[in-house]
C-alpha cells in the first residue's frame, strides 16, 4: 500500500485549520495546534504563501487563506455554470457573425477552450474544446490578462513567444495593449498568433463582478477585418454576447 506524503498531509491540515475558527492565526498557534515545530510550520506556510494559498497580514504577522485557494475552490462551479449560461448566446453569435465562437478561461498559464461553436457553413472543422491558447497574443488571452490580475501576472512573467511577425512580445508594448483593451472593452488578434487569421474577444464577469472568462470569434482576416480594421459589427456582436452571458451570471449591466 502506498504511503502518504507527510508534507502534503501537514499542508492540508494547515489549510483546514485556517479555514475554521479564527480568521487569522499566528505561527505559534498553528504550530501548537498541529503539533509541529515552529521551523517546520513556518516552512510549510512560506511555501503555501508563495503559491497564493495562504496570505500573511503585514501588520500582525498572522496567516489566513489566500485568494488562489478560493479561485481553485470555485473553478469547477464557475466553468460549468459559465458554459451552461453561454450556450444559447454563443450559438446566436456564431449564426449572426458567420464565424467560429470560442469560450475560454484561465488555466495553467494559458487560455483553456471550454466551449467551441463551429462556423455555420459546410467547411471541415475540428472541435477545439480542451485546447490551450497563449495569453499574450490571442484575443481571448489578452482579455483575460487585461481584466484578471492573476492572468496578468502570468502573462507578464511568461516567455512571450513570437508566433508571427506581428506578435507583440515586449513588456511595455504588451502593457499598452492591455490598457487599450480595458479602455475599449475588447481585445484583437490580427495575425499575431496565426497567419491569415483574426480574432476579437470580450470579457465575461460573474455576479461578484469578477472576470471569469472571455468569449470571442475567430476567422479569416478577409472576413473579420475590413480595410485593415476589425469589422465594427463583429466587435459589437462579440461585446453584446459577453454582456448577455455576464447578465445571466448575475453581473448586471456593464
Amino acid at each position: 500500500m502506498a504511503r502518504n506524503i507527510q508534507s502534503l498531509e501537514r499542508a492540508a491540515a494547515m489549510l483546514r485549520l485556517l479555514a475554521g475558527g479564527e480568521r487569522r492565526l499566528g505561527l505559534s498557534d498553528i504550530a501548537s495546534s498541529l503539533g509541529l515545530a515552529k521551523g517546520t510550520a513556518h516552512g510549510i506556510l512560506r511555501t503555501l504563501q508563495h503559491e497564493g494559498f495562504v496570505e500573511q497580514d503585514e501588520a500582525s504577522g498572522r496567516y489566513q487563506l489566500g485568494a488562489e485557494l478560493l479561485r481553485l475552490g470555485t473553478t469547477y462551479l464557475d466553468v460549468h455554470e459559465l458554459r451552461a449560461r453561454a450556450l444559447v448566446w454563443t450559438d446566436d453569435l456564431a449564426r449572426s457573425s458567420g464565424e467560429s465562437v470560442y469560450l475560454g478561461v484561465l488555466h495553467q498559464h494559458g487560455v483553456l477552450i471550454v466551449h467551441h461553436v463551429f462556423r455555420p457553413d459546410d467547411s471541415r472543422q475540428v472541435l477545439e474544446i480542451g485546447a490551450m491558447q497563449p495569453l499574450h497574443c490571442t484575443a481571448l488571452g489578452k482579455v483575460l490578462a487585461a481584466y484578471d490580475p492573476v492572468a496578468h501576472s502570468e502573462a507578464v512573467e511568461a516567455d512571450r513567444k513570437a508566433f508571427t511577425d506581428r506578435t507583440v512580445c515586449g513588456i511595455d508594448d504588451f502593457e499598452h495593449i492591455l490598457d487599450v483593451t480595458r479602455a475599449r472593452g475588447y481585445a484583437a488578434d490580427v495575425e499575431e498568433t496565426w497567419e491569415g487569421v483574426a480574432s476579437v474577444a470580450a470579457p465575461i464577469h460573474d455576479r461578484r463582478r469578477m472576470p471569469v472568462g472571455a468569449v470571442g470569434i475567430t476567422g479569416a482576416v478577409e472576413r473579420v477585418c475590413s480595410d485593415g480594421e476589425l469589422r465594427h459589427d463583429l466587435v459589437a456582436a462579440v461585446r453584446d454576447c459577453a454582456r448577455a452571458v455576464s447578465r445571466d451570471l448575475g453581473a448586471g449591466r456593464f
